[in-house]
């Protein structure tokens, strides 16, 4: 079943086109891959697919019952994310807020929910440390588990694992798999690690200012596309 269609898609930049020529689907239970250089178009995309963006031209749609609600979102840290004051707890239940609807306090299931996403992810004993005094990897957590919170269908996530040591990182890619694999959730990841893409990920979308390669992850691996960019010649 597919959840997000993207037919014959651009986006501008600051009045040029960023990306184009974007045709895919990303169906129930994939895991994608968004690969390619710096400026590629890879973080203007998944603008695009939150509505963020408008295109160009082309369509971007949502089918299986997906609505902007309902994708749970990991965006690139920035300075002011990592000094949040608030503790790991908090930060996890905040991802329910778009379920609260006109409600003032959160309920039992979205407690429920926050506990549940935490020790999915190994984060309970982390419950009342303050945010911003956790490690990189830790905090990545706490906002992965902020960002189940918040769907039962698609999670995206635009360079999660930047700027973490390669240890915890490829903990994190295995996380990321476990729960793909384990709730069948939808899984969209932009990426600069393509060794570590191809080693996980189901499907590979390689950008280069346009849709470069769409298809399996074995199939990627044989393109010659994939050969250059993977480093072993085409």
């Amino acid at each position: 079943m597919a959840l997000i269609i993207c037919k014959d898609v651009s986006f501008d930049y600051e009045g040029h086109i960023a990306v184009s020529g974007l045709n895919f689907e990303v169906n129930s239970g994939d895991y994608l891959c968004v690969v390619g250089e710096n400026g590629s178009g890879k973080s203007t995309l998944i603008k695009g697919i939150l509505r963020l963006k408008t295109p160009a031209q082309g369509s971007v749609a949502f089918g299986g019952g997906l609505d902007l609600n309902g994708i749970g979102y990991l965006p690139q840290q920035t300075a002011a994310q990592k000094d949040f004051p608030a503790s790991a707890y908090e930060v996890v239940l905040s991802g329910r807020l778009s379920a609260l609807g006109g409600k003032p306090f959160y309920s039992q299931a979205d407690k429920s929910e926050a506990e549940k996403n935490m020790k999915r992810l190994d984060i309970s004993h982390l419950r009342n440390r303050c945010y911003r005094e956790l490690s990189g990897g830790q905090q990545q957590r706490v906002l992965l588990a902020r960002a189940l919170c918040a769907t039962k269908k698609a999670l995206l996530m635009d360079e999660p694992v930047a700027g973490l040591d390669p240890v915890v990182t490829q903990e994190l890619y295995k996380l990321i798999e476990t729960i793909n694999s384990e709730t069948g959730l939808t899984v969209i990841m932009v990426s600069h690690d393509v060794q570590s893409a191809v080693k996980y990920a189901s499907h590979i979308l390689h950008l280069k200012n346009t849709q470069v390669f769409f298809g399996k992850t074995d199939d990627y691996i044989k393109s010659d596309v994939g050969k250059v960019f993977l480093g072993i010649g085409a």
